[in-house]
Parts: structure tokens; sequence; C-alpha cells
């Protein structure tokens, strides 16, 4: 197969939707075919991957840096780049500018497209515009493209519902994430190389956060609840992976309520296996979202037996089983800090929770791509017996 994967958000603009599409790209190519990524580009960086990077013309996107406002109608090298590569299928990872393109593509060539749903667009759209009105006419754009395209999935059951309630009506399937962590024998020479990194001693509790600083994330909570674990006597050090629009703001929040000592802002980290041994060494990892869908960071903390609390009744909660995979706490700060205590008080069902978190949600990605590649497949094969399948 040759296949294309599109998408608006590629490293080092990282994110879990850049994250799907990165290791949909390796493991088709590494086992299916020639696989393409088609992105905006990023002033001075230089693309290392297995697969090939195909970038187009961009610009700065103030309003979500780091992220960039893909411009590929006026960007004539990747025309003739694309005209090139005889596509079998298509992906759209975003609805956007790589996701129009995309479409462009299939329309033209006569070819299928796939299109994931993976994010919660109206809480984007709000933060913006600060409008119902205008957030809703952003998400009927969205729909308008999910109804253009040949199949729509979803990365989980919750997320499929997300997307009905948007006033989508199609036939949706669901594809779940994986994580490209695979669980390490190296544990604790993982956990001390933190300690000295962190500069904490063996004992000290470990918090982490690994995503986007964005409000949507449900982040004023989450420090407002930090401030509880200092007041009732927890010695913990919480650590923050990421960047996003809201960083600034959050760092003052740190330090009006007193949390410098407790709290490291590592920024955005690249290194997996660095990544990998936070994990390995965090006790809990903290996801108090609500607007993120099927999290990848969940199953990359269970990967390495790190269990994670996340709100009640959120998407993030599919598959998570309170005291038993996972930990579930209600969204206000009082009660999600008196979740985190009750857990640390119980090492033992912390111990057997993070066992049965790498037991039950953790799946490697190249499982998940033997299953999306068979899909492809199948759809590749209907588009011929419909006779709607030519390459120009």
């Amino acid at each position: 197969m040759i296949i294309g994967q599109f998408n608006d958000s590629f490293p080092p603009v990282m994110d879990g939707v850049a994250n799907v599409t990165r290791n949909y790209a390796y493991w088709l190519n590494k086992k299916y075919g020639d696989c393409y990524v088609i992105t905006p580009s990023f002033p001075d960086y230089e693309d290392q991957e297995t697969f090939e990077v195909i970038r187009y013309f961009s610009l700065p996107l103030a309003i979500r840096r780091p992220y960039r406002l893909g411009i590929p109608s006026t960007d004539f090298r990747l025309r003739r780049k694309l005209r090139e590569i005889p596509f079998d299928i298509v992906h759209a990872h975003s609805p956007f500018s790589s996701g129009k393109l995309a479409l462009r593509i299939a329309k033209k060539r006569g070819i299928p497209i796939v299109a994931t749903f993976h994010s919660k667009f109206y809480d984007d759209f709000k933060a913006v515009v600060k409008s119902d009105a205008l957030a809703e006419l952003g998400v009927k754009q969205v729909i308008d493209f999910f109804n253009a395209v040949d199949l729509v999935w979803t990365v989980n059951k919750a997320t499929a519902e997300t997307l009905k309630e948007y006033g989508f009506k199609g036939k949706i399937d669901v594809i779940y994430n994986g994580t490209d962590f695979i669980p390490p024998s190296d544990l604790e020479s993982r956990r001390s190389h933190i300690n000295k990194l962190l500069k904490i001693s063996p004992q000290e509790t470990v918090l982490l956060f690994v995503g986007q600083h964005i409000w949507q994330k449900n982040l004023k909570m989450l420090i407002q609840s930090l401030k509880y674990l200092k007041e009732w006597g927890l010695d913990y050090k919480m650590v923050f992976v990421g960047t996003g629009y809201a960083e600034h703001v959050m760092k003052e929040q740190v330090k009006e309520l007193g949390l410098n000592e407790r709290v490291v802002f590592k920024g955005s980290i690249l290194d997996r296996e660095l990544l990998k041994s936070l994990y390995a060494r965090s006790d809990l990892f903290l996801f108090p979202s609500i607007y993120d869908n099927a999290p990848i960071v969940i199953r990359e903390a269970g990967a390495v037996k790190c269990p994670s609390v996340v709100v009640e009744n959120s998407n993030s909660a599919e598959g998570l089983i309170d005291n038993f995979n996972g930990f579930i706490a209600q969204n206000n700060p009082q009660a999600f800090a008196r979740k985190v205590m009750e857990i640390l008080s119980d090492r033992g069902l912390l111990l057997q929770v993070g066992e049965n978190a790498q037991k039950t949600i953790y799946r490697p990605w190249e499982e998940i791509i033997d299953e999306v590649a068979s899909k492809y497949q199948e759809i590749i094969e209907e588009y011929i017996k419909k006779d709607r399948y030519f390459v120009i």
C-alpha cells in the first residue's frame, strides 16, 4: 500500500494527535508499504524519521503557539511532490488545512479517505472566540468535513458519542490508540536517574502531568488541588511536562500559591526514553482533563505501571475501573486532592493498580497498526469492487 497520513501537528510540535500520526506512519511504513506524513512546515527543524515527511508552507499561529497555520494552496512545490505519489488511500487526522488537502486529493483521484475524530473542537473554538454561536459555527464546518469523507473513525466509544452530539449521523468505527513504550526491565536504574535529575530522595512522592499546557486540560483545578496536598502535609514533587499558551499563567499561579519548591516545569520532552523514565519514577499520573478523548499519555503511564488519576464521567476515564487499573476522582480541587491522599496511604493497592494498568490498558502500536492496515486493505478492495478506484 501507498498511504498518506495528513495532520496539522507533527514533531517538534508534540501532542496526542501528532503522536498517533507518527506511530501510524512508522509502523505502516515498516510493515505494510510506503507511508508519507503531510504536515505544515516548522522553521529550522529537520525531520529524521524512517518515513518521508512532506512539509508545506505555514505561518505562526499566534493564538496557539507553537502550532502553525498550514497554507498548502500556495505551495507549488508541494503540488508537484504530491502528484508524483500514487496514493492508494489517505488518512486525515485533522479537519483543517491538512485534512482538506487530503480530501481534495481523494476526490480528484477517486481514492478512499479515512478521517479520525480526535478532539473536542467545540472546546478549542470556544477558548479562542469566546462565543457559543461562533464555536457552534466552527463545529458545523468540522461536521461538514466528516460528512464528506468515506469512513470516520474515533479513538474510543465516548469520543464517538461526542461526535454524534456535534451532529454527525453517519457510521463510526472505533480504532483505539496504542503506545510506542515497551515496558522497561530496568525500572530501578530509571528511577535513580530521575532522582538525580530532580534532586530528590528515593522516598519522595512524585506526581506527573504530561500534555499541552492549556486551560482545556483542567489545569487550574489541578494546581489548586496541589495547594491542598501541601496543606495536608504531603511531601511531593509535581512535574509538568509540555508547553502551551497557559504555561506562563500556570507558573504564576504556582508561585502565588507558594508551591514553587514543590512544582517543576520541564517543558517539552522529545526524548522518549527520558519521558519513560519520568513515568517510571512517578507514583501517580494526574490527568484531570475533561477535554481529552482517549489520552495516549494514560497508556504510556500504564506501560510502566504508573496508574492514572482521572475525573469521573470524562472521556479520559473510559476503560478505567476505580481502584483496579486506575483511580477516578470528583472534579473539584479538594476532592481530587483527597483522592490522591487516599491512594498514597495504601501503597499495596497502589502497586496492584499499577500492575493491572499495565495488563489491561497497555497496547503496543504495532498491534494497533496491524488492525489499521487490515482495515485499509478492506477499504481499498471495496473501492476497486465499486469501480471507483483509479489513479491520476
